[in-house]
């Protein structure tokens, strides 16, 4: 029988001509299963009620088109609610906004650079809160002023003078004034430690951002690199408990793309972050994802026990090799296509129509709950893998685990002989988990992480 192969959909997110060693997307664009814009738009009704359930079952057989896939996602991600109308989800946005403007005009005014279509990769300030007044830093605020430095020895004797006060080493310098406006915290009586961490995070951010997704054409525009930066650098700010940490970059740069409103872009990432924020939480003692490679270890221990034993064996019973697929959700082992691909599959089978609500309004979300006890939530409204929980009490006690364990556990699963003939070390482990990078298909990969699901729920119900 002939089957439709799809078209692909790499050109949608175009490659630099240099990058020759980037994978190959399997996601393909194939008519009766992937998410069209015409079907999306048939499923409002005129008010803007979305049936989301038919949106579901679509994205789970076939992905959604690159055309629409930032105003699905806004849906997926819990941004907006399908039972509102077009009306109160545009007062929504327009709030959300403001909100966003406002946020980034208080970062802005601790540090002039953001939203200048500029970014920062040196640090601006000590750990005590001193300006760091070096060339680069110089160059990066005004590029048209220091666009050819004088040597760094020059630049030390003009901070002496302006650490002493003299203010002559940087006549009308714009530079200066933005370097004072760093120092400003400092000569208050007592230091803004927030401020401070904050702003030594700036760097930081600057350098995942140069990083990030640098094989694709969209970051070869400056202003594309600057909005993801000044995103990531309000919500470090916002979040006061995680900040910034690696590899938000990874799980921001596809809302920048996919979303034109660079607030939007913001939102869509915020809610992600309600999602992955507790495997950033890190305190002394340990690293917020490390409760997530607990429980990967529980469900291995129980989906394969031998695995799991050879792995105990060689010291890998902590499953820190799992850490980057977990913390980054797969970017590293699938193309940037198809790890789109992958996400909204992943959100689709997740999704819970109680989201919107939980996020904009917890306490309100909880009061419902409490008095709506006996009352189900409409089991057609929820993801294939959120009915396999809810039908198994999985959401009785705690929080569910997430779909992403089980499909770092459907990896594991798949490469088990392999793993359990050939690792005779932690470097082994990590070499044969590696090699599936841009060889996993997304869909089978979500498959596999349901029949595991399914599996861990039985066995795990059995005493």
């Amino acid at each position: 029988m002939w089957r439709d192969p799809g078209a692909p959909a790499d050109s949608f997110y175009e490659v630099r001509p240099e990058c020759t060693d980037v994978p190959k997307s399997r996601f393909r664009i194939k008519a009766g299963k992937t998410l069209s814009a015409r079907k999306w738009h048939a499923t409002f009704t005129p008010e803007g009620y979305l049936d989301i359930s038919k949106i579901l079952r679509r994205i789970q057989r076939g992905g959604v088109h690159p055309s629409i896939r930032g105003e699905v996602w806004e849906f997926l991600l819990g941004c907006y609610d399908p039972k509102s109308t077009f009306d109160e989800r545009e007062q929504i946005r327009q709030r959300r906004r403001y909100q966003y403007a406002r946020w980034k005009e208080e970062c802005k005014q601790m540090f002039p650079v953001v939203g200048s279509g500029r970014f920062v990769t040196a640090p601006i300030i000590t750990e005590d809160g001193q300006p760091v007044q070096d060339p680069i830093v110089l160059s990066q605020i005004n590029p048209e002023k220091y666009s050819g430095l004088p040597p760094k020895s020059e630049v030390d004797a003009a901070n002496g003078k302006l650490t002493n006060g003299n203010t002559e080493a940087c006549s009308t310098s714009s530079s200066c004034e933005v370097l004072e406006r760093v120092k400003e915290p400092t000569n208050r009586a007592t230091v803004d430690k927030k401020e401070i961490q904050w702003k030594l995070t700036l760097h930081q951010i600057g350098l995942d951002v140069v990083r990030t997704d640098r094989t694709l054409v969209f970051y070869e525009k400056q202003e594309n690199l600057s909005k993801l930066w000044d995103i990531l650098a309000v919500y470090a700010w916002i979040d006061k408990d995680v900040g910034y940490c690696q590899g938000m970059s990874d799980l921001c740069s596809p809302m920048v793309i996919l979303l034109n409103d660079e607030a939007d872009a913001f939102w869509c990432f915020e809610r992600l972050m309600r999602r992955l924020r507790g495997n950033f939480r890190c305190t002394e003692r340990s690293v917020g994802v490390e409760a997530q490679l607990h429980n990967l270890a529980a469900i291995t221990q129980i989906i394969d026990p031998k695995l799991h034993q050879h792995l105990e064996t060689l010291g890998g019973g902590d499953y820190l090799f799992a850490f980057r697929m977990l913390m980054v959700l797969f970017r590293r082992e699938f193309s940037f296509c198809d790890s789109l691909y992958l996400w909204e599959m992943m959100w689709a089978l997740e999704y819970d129509p109680d989201l919107f609500s939980l996020y904009e309004d917890p306490e309100a979300a909880n009061e419902k709950a409490e008095g709506s006890k006996g009352k189900v939530k409409s089991i057609r409204q929820c993801g294939k893998f959120e009915r396999e929980n809810m039908r198994n009490g999985a959401k009785s006690s705690e929080a569910p685990l997430p779909i992403s364990l089980f499909l770092v556990a459907s990896v594991l699963k798949d490469k088990s002989s392999k793993l359990l003939q050939e690792a005779r070390g932690l470097d082994d482990v990590v070499k044969i988990l590696n090699d599936v990078t841009g060889n996993i298909d997304a869909k089978k990969a979500c498959s596999g992480a349901m029949e595991i699901h399914k599996k861990y729920l039985r066995k795990a119900k059995k005493p």
